[in-house]
């Protein structure tokens, strides 16, 4: 009797993936940004290529099972695994991936997931405003935004980022446009993502980082920054708030319980920076998606400075009028 022993080789055909992250994701004007790749399971020997998600052009590559195409920032790639944006302006708004190749022939990871950053300018012309008022939305809703002008300005569109690329217009496939408004008369959880209006110049509105989500629960937060100081009230609505009421929620933040409620909201009555951070609220419903509360310091106007230099102006001109009064007894003095 002869036994036969058989070896089977298998070849592991899977690429490993990269990852993405990024220093920061909501810039303020003059903000540097830095983007950094790794690969999983293994880190040495790469070399990092960079690029932007943009929307399916001709000429550039596209990833095939993707709805987008991808921009390089540097053509040869970089032997350091960060690539650094200075300085980020509005012009950087978008999403960003990465890849790593090393051998020869060259051995390819795959793209990383998108990373999203925005860079929105100081004082914009025009000002993205959402109805219903808030961050989180149920599905089967509707939903507005418009682009409100704050001075003259021609010629705004509402743009969003969505899954993996900017889309471009409000378009039959997610809204109807009258005037200035795009609505979206029924909503969907595919319809998240960041808005914001851009004009045909280049300026940009405020951006709104919208989430749409068929729970039972959603956190009614402010689309806005809150300013120290002022007070904000968070709300946990339930999809049949009518007729099934929230008897007992507890909000978190950054994943910690910091309050029970048995009125379904929570008020902060002073807000400090301390108080920025991501929110959510829980019931024996079920429990709302997370939302981030951007809180902003108070900006002297044009009055406060006024005042400032007055008093300071006063304080001068009153140890000017002591030296000159010391002066003179001394003077006085001496006769």
């Amino acid at each position: 009797k002869t036994e036969h022993s058989i070896c089977v080789i298998s070849f592991i055909t899977d690429r490993p993936q990269a990852v993405l992250s990024v220093s920061l994701q909501w810039l303020n004007p003059g903000d540097s940004v830095t983007l950094s790749c790794w690969v999983k399971e293994s880190s040495t020997g790469w070399r990092f290529f960079w690029y932007r998600t943009v929307p399916y052009t001709a000429g550039l590559l596209s990833l095939s099972h993707r709805s987008y195409s991808v921009d390089p920032l540097s053509g040869s790639g970089t032997t350091e695994d960060s690539f650094t944006l200075i300085p980020s302006d509005p012009s950087h708004t978008g999403g960003y991936v990465c890849r790593a190749g090393r051998g020869d022939p060259v051995y390819d990871t795959l793209y990383s997931e998108p990373q999203f950053l925005w860079s929105g300018d100081p004082q914009p012309s025009v000002s993205l405003k959402i109805r219903p008022n808030r961050t989180q939305h149920f599905t089967s809703k509707s939903l507005s935004l418009s682009c409100e002008e704050k001075r003259n300005s021609t010629g705004w569109r509402l743009k969003r980022y969505r899954e993996k690329a900017v889309e471009s217009e409000c378009v039959s496939n997610w809204g109807s446009t009258a005037g200035s408004t795009c609505t979206i008369r029924s909503t969907r959880k595919k319809d998240s993502g960041v808005y914001w209006c851009e004009s045909g110049s280049g300026e940009y509105s405020n951006a709104v980082n919208i989430t749409v989500d068929d729970g039972p629960l959603i956190l009614d937060s402010p689309p806005y920054p809150i300013t120290e100081g002022d007070s904000v009230t968070l709300n946990c609505t339930n999809r049949y708030q009518q007729t099934n009421p929230i008897p007992k929620v507890d909000f978190y933040k950054d994943g910690v319980l910091i309050r029970n409620e048995t009125t379904g909201e929570m008020t902060i009555p002073v807000v400090f920076n301390s108080d920025e951070g991501s929110y959510k609220c829980k019931s024996n419903e079920g429990e709302s998606p997370e939302s981030w509360v951007t809180v902003r310091g108070v900006t002297p106007g044009p009055s406060t400075s006024v005042l400032v230099g007055v008093v300071v102006g006063l304080v001068v001109a009153g140890l000017l009028l002591a030296i000159l009064l010391v002066l003179l007894c001394r003077y006085k003095k001496t006769e």
